[in-house]
């Protein structure tokens, strides 16, 4: 009599599990996906010193290795957001009605990338997917580069800002030491590597100063290209007061340091 009643308490957690496996949303599914995309921080809780490196092929290709793994975490990430949206919008194409949970995903992905709310369908994804895409990986090294010179200025030893980022709350960053008067920006602190790449690419990828390098990127997944950074660093051209000086100058030390560079095909 116990053996019968085991084996049919048995059956019946076998039951129950294969419920709840077939009820569990396919939404959920692929948040989880999403959830797997490379998390971990650069473990450093300091910069290398770069100042002290020498030898200049040295020091490019520590700055270089440093900071890739951070581009290629989020660039990984937004990836997977805009492989989530294309999957969605084709589900609409197609005649199909997004679930809640999916709407409220895509509602929640829009406000990150700061579209303001609207209704879901499939010409509001397409704006989506404008912004949520990636940024070129040697851009991004050759532009950190640029705005830290190569990892020694105080901003990127102290606050983790590689890219020069400002922020406007008293206390949110670092006060530059040649601050004109009267002005109460500070260059932001970041908590790691990962938290400065990541804020950066949002700005490129939401901040109206750059509609032009999302609309070279659209352009260029339209013509069947892969955005490039030769391409996306003249979207740029608002990033520094100096314009189109500052695009030459990226584009210049772009060329000058392919050895140490990803080839872009």
């Amino acid at each position: 009599m116990l053996t019968k009643t085991l084996l049919a308490l048995a059956a019946a957690i076998v039951i129950i599990y294969g419920l709840r496996v077939w009820l569990i949303p396919d939404l959920e599914i692929k948040q989880a996906k999403v959830a797997t995309v490379v998390k971990t921080e650069v473990a450093a809780e300091k910069i290398p010193d770069f100042n002290s490196i020498t030898d200049v092929k040295e020091k490019k290709i520590a700055f270089f290795d440093f900071l890739t793994p951070s581009i290629e975490r989020e660039n990984a990430i937004i990836a997977k957001e805009r492989s989530m949206i294309i999957e969605f919008q084709q589900q609409l194409q197609a005649g199909n009605t997004l679930d809640d949970d999916t709407v409220d995903y895509l509602t929640a992905l829009a406000s990150k990338y700061k579209l303001t709310p609207q209704a879901i369908n499939a010409e509001r994804l397409q704006r989506l997917l404008k912004r949520v895409d990636v940024i070129p990986q040697n851009m991004v090294l050759i532009q950190a580069a640029n705005e830290s010179g190569w990892g020694t200025s105080r901003f990127a030893r102290m606050g983790f800002n590689f890219f020069g980022q400002w922020c406007f709350k008293k206390g949110c960053g670092l006060v530059p030491l040649s601050r004109t008067e009267g002005m109460n920006h500070e260059v932001a602190k970041f908590d790691s590597v990962n938290a400065s790449v990541s804020s950066y690419m949002r700005n490129l990828n939401t901040n109206a100063a750059y509609q032009t390098l999302r609309t070279i990127r659209l352009d260029m997944r339209r013509d069947g290209q892969e955005p490039n950074a030769t391409a996306l660093i003249h979207g740029l051209i608002n990033y520094s007061e100096r314009q189109g000086e500052y695009i030459d100058e990226l584009l210049q030390m772009l060329q000058h340091n392919q050895d140490f560079l990803v080839s872009e095909g």
